[in-house]
């Protein structure tokens, strides 16, 4: 997921293509599977991905094909990580934002002990 992603706000299926290193027909069967992935239609019909769109198919690349989930197992991931596609990772791929995640739920608790 180190890729640079150029700085545009719209990105045509090939470019993304390219980008991710996968076939059009795989980034429209993910575009079907996934509900975090949801590139908008121009007046040709067109699929325009945004920038969120290209993380979150970078990071379904990497589970699938790096990290070996399936993609039950992908869909579960990202259900429960949210969607954000910055999420920043330790070098054991754990996400920090888990963590974090934790943490800011212990200090709501605490907080409603105290009212």
């Amino acid at each position: 997921m180190s890729r640079d992603i150029p700085d545009k706000l719209y990105f045509k299926i090939g470019e993304v293509s390219k980008l991710a290193s996968v076939a059009p027909h795989v980034l429209r069967f993910w575009e079907g599977e996934f509900t975090e992935i949801q590139p908008k239609r121009a007046n040709s019909n067109q699929r325009l991905y945004r920038r969120d769109d290209v993380k979150v198919i970078l990071l379904i690349k990497s589970l699938l094909h790096d990290q070996g989930y399936t993609i039950s197992g992908a869909k579960k991931y990202l259900s429960e990580q949210g969607r954000i596609p910055d999420m920043v990772q330790s070098p054991s791929g754990k996400s920090y934002l888990g963590a974090i995640k934790k943490e800011l739920l212990a200090v709501k608790d605490i907080l409603k002990e105290k009212k």
